[in-house]
């Protein structure tokens, strides 16, 4: 049995046609010209999780619907683009995105909406085309989606890329609909591909980038939750009290089909408890890894089949293994001053490995196993947390 079969492999006088190897964009409207363009979408995760070893049942083994997504996007008189991304899922209606880019050029956009912080490498990943059941611990502790304005471009050739945004403010791995005080964020992201024009270099798939974010925000802190859904670590009658920063440098490699990405995220602000204020710094890093064994191309973007899943032709698609090691650790002042809520764990420690079948361009699956140890002990007050989670994905 073969995962993948070139077309051109198909037996002599075999009557059975092999698929496409690839299927157009669906439920797309577009004029003559291409100036005006609407492309309706929908994102499903189903998910199965279920905790291996779970003494004090931390874990809830369930199936549930983890994204129901639909999608509206398309471009209006040549240079507006827009997106608009709502979620349904847990019956509760959810605007993740919505927003309108200005295209003056290439090198300058002016995007204004909700739309995602120019941030974190692993965020700004599609959650389609994310590697694993869920993101890494770094996106804890970066902003998620915020509304205000943003610039961005790409210049010399897509060599170096920029983008500078002014929003309202979120906490650590926070959205927000609205604002809680006048002060504004100010987050800025450069991604340079130095090689990205020369396909034939063994470094054209590099990319290094490095972000910043500073702002000053309401009183709301976060709280830090495992890849089983559990709170780790969580504040107790204390509140941030002044200016946040926080900073990232970031690395990826694609080539053929292995691909890696490593980013580390700080987040530096002082905290209030009881009147008496301090600094805490939550830090968080990742490592991930993936190799297709099917020997298609992997990229930023979901593995696409070489030809798509037909069994009666001998086609299942492809598939792609994939490790991560990450850590969050929250620093020991929160500890050592009272501000966490009984029974937080300070630090969590996690490695992932994961299996992903792509059947077509649309339809893929996925399994993986996490092992989380918090303050360092598998057996303490928090036991580890092993989870296998499944998924089912469609998008189109």
């Amino acid at each position: 049995m073969l995962w993948a079969q070139p077309a051109a492999a198909q037996a002599p006088g075999d009557s059975t046609p092999a698929p496409p190897t690839g299927t157009s964009p669906a439920f797309v409207i577009q004029s003559d010209n291409g100036d005006n363009r609407l492309q309706f979408g929908v994102v499903v995760q189903a998910d199965g999780r279920f905790a291996i070893d779970d003494p004090q049942d931390q874990v809830l083994d369930t199936f549930t619907l983890r994204r129901f997504r639909g999608i509206a996007q398309g471009r209006v008189a040549r240079y507006f683009d827009f997106y608009v991304n709502v979620d349904f899922a847990g019956g509760i209606v959810n605007v993740r995105d919505a927003y309108f880019d200005t295209i003056f050029s290439p090198a300058f956009h002016l995007r204004v909406g909700k739309t995602k912080a120019p941030f974190s490498y692993d965020r700004n990943i599609l959650v389609v085309n994310t590697l694993l059941g869920e993101r890494g611990l770094t996106t804890t502790v970066a902003p998620d989606r915020d509304i205000g304005v943003q610039l961005m471009g790409d210049l010399a050739g897509a060599r170096l890329s920029y983008a500078v945004a002014l929003t309202n403010g979120v906490v650590d791995g926070g959205s927000s609909d609205g604002d809680t005080n006048e002060p504004k964020d100010v987050t800025a992201r450069i991604i340079a591909r130095p090689w990205t024009r020369s396909p034939d270099h063994f470094l054209s798939g590099l990319g290094l980038s490095v972000a910043a974010n500073a702002g000053t925000h309401g009183p709301a802190l976060p709280s830090f939750v495992s890849v089983g859904r559990q709170i780790f670590f969580s504040y107790a009658g204390a509140a941030d009290s002044g200016r946040r920063s926080r900073w990232s440098p970031q690395a990826f490699y694609y080539r053929g089909p292995f691909g890696t990405y490593t980013e580390y995220v700080r987040s530096s602000g002082a905290i209030v408890k009881d009147g008496v204020a301090g600094d805490v710094d939550h830090d968080a890093w990742q490592v991930v890894a993936s190799w297709v064994l099917t020997g298609e191309l992997s990229g930023e973007r979901s593995v696409r089949p070489h030809v798509n899943f037909d069994p009666p032709s001998g086609h299942y698609g492809a598939l792609q293994v994939v490790a991560r090691v990450e850590q969050l650790a929250v620093s020991q002042a929160a500890i050592d001053r009272g501000l966490a809520a009984p029974g937080s764990s300070r630090t969590a420690d996690a490695w992932t490995a994961g299996l992903n079948w792509y059947l077509n361009p649309y339809i893929k699956w996925h399994v993986g196993f996490t092992r989380t140890i918090f303050d360092g002990d598998a057996n303490g007050p928090r036991p580890a947390e092993n989870l296998v989670l499944g998924r089912a994905q469609l998008v189109f």
